[in-house]
């Protein structure tokens, strides 16, 4: 088996787990590959008991992997999607980070992880993903047009809210005059977009939100779409420039770019666990069913 380990140290003890990893990799003489600055910070951190300078390092993947292990959080497996992209690659994410709804594994179950995965007690779960495209073309965005949690639009060097006006199969839908809006996928839809009161979406639902940021509309509610939409905004405001983020990466656009939006030709894949499950998730990451008052 040959994985690739890409991470991120979120806290001081992360290293003692990054370690416990790359330890028990090893004992199962497993393949490993780490991302090549990865690696540069795992050999400079002091705290480490030894030296890993026999490991193999990539700054691009390809093909011949059979996994890829995403050590911080969610944030982490957002910034792996780049490595990944549409090579199928299934991503087990560990969280040494605070909540983690991506990353499902803690970092103490490490070794009974590693156990799962050599055993096959797993299953793959296929996320969508939203590609991007803009008019006039932007070398910003093509650089990697494609997110995993959300796309959103949001006003930039200004307190005045913007206006996105917003088209759904090329039929106008309506106006947004907000401090933004999110684009989500269902996957996104635990994260920027429900802080902004958008539903939570079961990650295999066919279906994408739209969720507005502090409209001046009051009556401007979150909107359920099929995710075979192509969604058209059109960005106005006091300023002459707006932000547009995938995921973690922004871009700067002038409010004559026309942004298009679709689901790309291909999926993520994130490896479940057969004792893990997103409604065990909600439970136990939203406290659903939790009652603190006695």
């Amino acid at each position: 088996m040959k994985v690739g380990i890409y991470g991120q140290f979120y806290h001081k003890d992360s290293g003692i787990y990054i370690e416990k990893l790359l330890d028990v990799l090893e004992q199962q003489n497993i393949n490993v590959v780490i991302e090549e600055n990865f690696l540069e910070i795992i050999n400079a951190n002091k705290s480490f008991q030894k030296e890993y300078l026999n490991f193999s390092t990539f700054t691009e993947l390809d093909e011949s992997y059979d996994l890829f292990f995403s050590i911080g959080g969610d944030g982490t497996i957002l910034k792996s999607i780049n490595f990944i992209k549409d090579l199928n690659i299934p991503i087990l994410g560990i969280n040494t980070g605070r909540l983690g709804f991506l990353a499902t594994i803690q970092k103490e179950e490490i070794e009974q992880t590693i156990s799962f995965i050599l055993e096959k007690k797993f299953s793959i779960s296929e996320r969508t993903v939203l590609a991007i495209e803009t008019d006039p073309k932007s070398s910003e965005i093509e650089e990697s047009d494609f997110a995993l949690n959300e796309i959103a639009v949001s006003r930039k060097n200004t307190t005045s809210m913007i206006t996105v006006e917003t088209w759904l199969n090329d039929q106008y839908l309506t106006s947004y005059w907000a401090d933004g809006l999110i684009i989500s996928t269902p996957t996104g839809s635990t994260g920027y977009s429900l802080s902004c009161g958008g539903p939570v979406i079961v990650p295999n639902t066919d279906a994408l939100v739209i969720t507005p940021i502090a409209p001046h509309n009051l009556n401007a509610r979150p909107l359920v779409i099929k995710d075979n939409t192509k969604i058209t905004l059109k960005v106005s405001g006091r300023e002459d420039f707006y932000l547009v983020s995938m995921d973690s990466r922004i871009a700067t656009l002038s409010n004559e770019t026309t942004i298009t939006i679709k689901t790309a030709p291909f999926k993520i894949s994130m490896v479940e666990l057969h004792t893990d499950s997103f409604l065990k998730t909600l439970r136990k990451k939203l406290l659903w069913g939790e009652d603190k008052r006695n």
